[in-house]
């Protein structure tokens, strides 16, 4: 393979080979691809054979029922799609700047900061860019990453998990998330002095479910304590359950301290008066290294900063 970085320049990449790849991506089918781009399906063999060769690897496995892509063809894909997202941004920018800042600023963040500092980042951002068009994304880090890396986010506000490859990213810390045990309005505990971790370890919970972060630390928490972990337990991290739940039974949540701060200032839940010795890794803004934010991107990303520095 040419190890000149501008090897795309001889070769003469084609925008319509990276369309290519993407559709092949999407579909797993050539002649399914031809079709979305309206090409042949000779035109189509071609264009990727031709691909294959200036990089001197296989990019598709051909299989009897469609195709995959190889480990070189996910990293030929991630970066077509990165580059085309980057070609309409730049179309995006300058029509931005001839009108004002307009455009699309598509983010992700946990529940955290899209709770505490994502709402008064992006009023702040509206006061000065009231046309810019920014949408939200709120999952799991990792769900997250990977729409990060596809080319699908400006950037991110997360943590980059263990198991993930930090490489080709760049991570910048914001702050962390103790957490907190929250109850009914009302509940009988709410009463307790002196409450310890022994007097709700037997109570009814609800948990997010076995394999997250904050599941297995909430355990560890108690076993550490000598205690034996909640056996009673609804495995949910759905606020729109979890919320009913709560209001409907004497069952206990954990959460992060902002996010269960920011629901009992609606009075829709209590913080029960204990510390818990249990909080999450710290979070911050993830982008991918050589990715140009585009101007409104880089002025949401702006006030993203100065709130957070207010807040943590």
């Amino acid at each position: 393979m040419d190890t000149n970085p501008n090897w795309f320049l001889r070769a003469r990449l084609k925008t319509r080979q990276l369309l290519l790849l993407i559709a092949l991506d999407e579909q797993r089918n050539i002649h399914r691809a031809s079709e979305e781009l309206h090409m042949t399906q000779p035109a189509a063999s071609k264009q990727l054979k031709d691909l294959e060769e200036m990089l001197g690897v296989q990019l598709f496995d051909r299989l009897p029922r469609g195709m995959e892509p190889t480990i070189y063809g996910e990293t030929m894909i991630r970066h077509a799609r990165m580059a085309l997202t980057s070609l309409s941004a730049a179309h995006e920018d300058i029509v931005a700047i001839k009108a004002g800042l307009t455009g699309q600023v598509d983010i992700g963040t946990i529940m955290t900061p899209g709770i505490s500092l994502l709402p008064k980042a992006i009023t702040r951002t509206k006061q000065l860019a009231p046309k810019l068009r920014i949408g939200v994304e709120m999952e799991l880090s990792n769900v997250l990453l990977e729409q990060l890396q596809r080319g699908r986010l400006d950037f991110m506000i997360g943590r980059i998990p263990e198991r993930e490859s930090a490489q080709g990213l760049s991570y910048e810390e914001l702050g962390d998330e103790p957490a907190c045990a929250v109850v009914r309005v009302g509940h009988p505990l709410m009463k307790s002095k002196n409450l310890q971790l022994r007097d709700i370890a037997d109570q009814p919970w609800i948990l997010p479910p076995q394999g997250s972060i904050l599941r297995a630390r909430c355990e560890l928490m108690f076993r550490r304590a000598g205690l034996e972990v909640p056996i009673n337990v609804v495995d949910t991290t759905a606020v729109l359950l979890i919320k009913p739940l709560l209001q409907q039974t004497d069952a206990l949540n954990v959460m992060p301290i902002a996010v269960a701060q920011y629901y009992e200032s609606q009075g829709v839940l209590n913080i029960l008066p204990i510390e818990l010795p249990c909080r999450m890794d710290a979070f911050g803004i993830i982008t991918v290294n050589g990715h140009i934010l585009s101007p409104g991107a880089e002025l949401l990303l702006k006030s993203v900063r100065e709130v957070a520095q207010e807040i943590y």
